[in-house]
């Protein structure tokens, strides 16, 4: 976990933490695996810290795993089945075709076979892998509350249910309260563009053909707009940039302050601003990054809890990438 100056001290943060990780749901429990399967957290955290090693992007490809997991069909790992005959799974799927990070998983899966055989379920090794990538960023860790089972459907055609990044204020809000996820926690989960990349094709609309009025977005800062031209012909919508170019691979508060310096990438990174309570909160992350650090821990903990799978519902796969 990465230390910064002027905060509280480390205990009294995890203790916050894990107090606040153990109390929102009951069907999901911290220490879920401490008898049946007490190695499966290092195990994962292990895989993870290996691959994020190798290539400091997965980190953030596994915090958008995650996400685009919990937001279809709830956090049930449906996210990793691949397609099969008669089937196409949401992989598949055109906003998921640039996830990244499931031979992680499976590697992290085929370990825990070996000592837990049946015991652990993709869907809380891909909750363990986004809490241990924003650690490894350098983001809080967290205690992960477990004890989710695996789905056995998955279907390209329901990935509607995740929010394109072209939506408004009023529009992402409405896509996440659907899930049971408040503006702020909206706000707060936004938050995780600190890491990661862009397909150009996701913005280049903000810097070619805006509207009938105007080509460039006029609320996109003029030098960045320049720099991201040069990194984005507009015959190519195939390259990637930073979400966050001053700190790409650090999980911090950064992001927000590339908001209020009207430097957001996304349409939807710049909506943050389009109301005064939302852009309040954007400047308060700003002017506070312990509080925006604390608050995406309890906004993933609720996230990581949406229409879960427990009990006898679903299954347990033995291969993250098929039913069994």
């Amino acid at each position: 976990m990465a230390m910064r100056g002027g905060e509280v001290t480390l205990t009294t943060i995890l203790v916050s933490l894990f107090l606040s990780a153990t109390t929102t749901e009951g069907q999901l429990v911290v220490g879920y695996y401490n008898k049946i399967c007490p190695q499966v957290e290092s195990i994962v955290r292990d895989e993870v810290t290996k691959a994020v090693r190798f290539n400091a992007g997965v980190a953030a490809g596994l915090l958008r795993l995650h996400f685009h997991d919990c937001f279809v069909r709830g956090c049930d790992a449906s996210v990793l089945i691949d397609s099969v005959s008669g089937n196409t799974a949401e992989k598949a799927a055109s906003p998921n075709l640039s996830l990244r990070g499931f031979e992680v998983i499976d590697k992290a899966k085929l370990r825990l076979e070996a000592v837990c055989k049946r015991n652990v379920s993709c869907a809380d090794i891909l909750a363990f892998a986004a809490r241990d990538s924003v650690a490894l960023a350098g983001g809080l860790s967290y205690a992960v509350p477990a004890g989710r089972r695996d789905g056995r459907i998955s279907r390209a055609s329901e990935t509607t249910d995740l929010p394109p990044s072209n939506l408004t204020l009023p529009q992402l809000i409405q896509f996440f309260a659907r899930k049971g996820l408040s503006q702020d926690d909206m706000i707060t989960l936004s938050g995780a563009h600190t890491i990661g990349r862009s397909h150009c094709s996701s913005f280049s609309k903000r810097l070619y053909n805006y509207n009938s009025t105007v080509k460039q977005d006029p609320s996109m800062e003029k030098n960045y707009a320049n720099q991201l031209k040069q990194a984005c012909p507009s015959n190519n919508p195939s390259p990637v940039v930073p979400l966050d170019p001053r700190s790409p691979n650090t999980f911090d508060s950064i992001y927000y302050n590339n908001v209020v310096a009207n430097r957001g990438l996304l349409k939807t990174d710049v909506a943050l601003l389009s109301s005064s309570a939302s852009a309040a909160r954007v400047k308060q992350y700003v002017a506070n990054p312990n509080l925006f650090l604390r608050n995406f821990v309890r906004s993933m903990v609720k996230m990581g809890q949406v229409g879960v799978l427990t009990g006898r519902n679903g299954e347990i796969r033995l291969n993250c990438r098929k039913i069994n």
